[in-house]
C-alpha cells in the first residue's frame, strides 16, 4: 500500500467528511487541541522542573499525582491532531515538520518509558528538598526538550506546507 493509497484511504472516510464540510469542527479541534497542549506542557512541565531543581520544597511524587491530567490532555491532543490527519492528510504526510513532531513524539514516549522502568521508583520516593539523581534529571530535561521541540514542529507545519 503506497502513501498515496493511505491518503486516498482517508479522504474518503466518514471522519474526513465531517472535519471538512462541517465548519465549526476544525476550529473547536484546534481549540481543544491547542488546551490539551497547554495542560499537558504544565503538568508535566512543572513535573520537569522539580525533577530539575526548581520547587525543591515539593515532593517529586506530590506533582506527580497531577500527571494524570497531562496523560488525559495528550489523549484529547492526540484525537484531535488525528482529526486534522483525517481532514487534510497530505498536508501532513508530505511536510518535513510533521514528521519531526512526529519522532519528536515517538521519543517522548520513549523517554517517558525509560522513566518509569529506570528512575521512578527512586524519585517518587524522594522527599521536599531531596536532590533528583543525575538520570532523573536528565530525563526530565530530555522530556523538556522534546515538548518544546513537538510544540514548535506543530507550530511549524503551517509554514512547510507541501
Amino acid at each position: 500500500m503506497s502513501l498515496g493509497d493511505v491518503i486516498g484511504w482517508l479522504t474518503s472516510t466518514p471522519i474526513n467528511t465531517v472535519v471538512m464540510d462541517y465548519r465549526w469542527v476544525w476550529p473547536i479541534s484546534e481549540i481543544l487541541h491547542f488546551c490539551g497542549l497547554a495542560v499537558m506542557v504544565g503538568t508535566v512541565g512543572a513535573f520537569d522542573l522539580r525533577l530539575l531543581g526548581l520547587a525543591k520544597g515539593v515532593a517529586p511524587a506530590t506533582l506527580h499525582r497531577s500527571l494524570r491530567y497531562g496523560v488525559a490532555a495528550f489523549v484529547l491532543s492526540a484525537a484531535t491532531g488525528s482529526l486534522f490527519i483525517f481532514g487534510q492528510p497530505d498536508q501532513y504526510f508530505y511536510n518535513a515538520a510533521f514528521k519531526l513532531k512526529v519522532i519528536a513524539l515517538l521519543l517522548l514516549g520513549l523517554n517517558v518509558s525509560l522513566f518509569y522502568t529506570l528512575a521512578a521508583r527512586r524519585v517518587l520516593a524522594l522527599g521536599p528538598n531531596d536532590d533528583v539523581p543525575l538520570r532523573g534529571k536528565l530525563m526530565a530535561a530530555t522530556s523538556l526538550t522534546l515538548l518544546v521541540s513537538i510544540m514548535l514542529f506543530g507550530r511549524m507545519l503551517t509554514f512547510f506546507r507541501p
